[in-house]
């Protein structure tokens, strides 16, 4: 499961992938029309072409380089603080039993669980 929050942790946007694979492949479809002034992402998330395309949407990537690059980009520390947002996020999503186990079969009626627990937890 991807995610996409505000500044103040409110859902904007859920994407299903398979577990198997990468965070960084469903980056663009999670950010797709989403406006914003930053976009902060863990190591998963580090690669020219997202930042690229972050910049491209007017946007500041505050995303760590991994430790192999040879070449370690510039963040804002300050900015990457406020990545708990979506830690926080998802841990009161997984406070769900029915999300955190996922005991629905179907990728349909698991995302229409997902939406209805973020309903509840953006209510409160």
């Amino acid at each position: 499961m991807h995610a996409a929050v505000n500044g103040q942790g409110a859902p904007l946007r859920f994407v299903l992938s398979p577990g198997q694979e990468s965070d960084i492949r469903h980056a663009p479809e999670v950010l797709r029309g989403l406006k914003a002034l930053f976009v902060i992402g863990d190591k998963g998330y580090d690669s020219k072409e997202l930042v690229n395309t972050i910049k491209g949407n007017h946007a500041l990537a505050v995303i760590p380089s991994r430790k192999t690059n040879k070449v370690q980009r510039y963040y804002n520390r300050e900015l990457y603080k406020d990545r708990n947002h979506v830690e926080r996020f998802f841990a009161r999503l997984k406070q769900f039993r029915r999300i955190a186990t996922r005991y629905e079969k179907e990728a349909e009626h698991y995302l229409a669980m997902i939406y209805l627990a973020a309903t509840r937890i953006s209510i409160k």
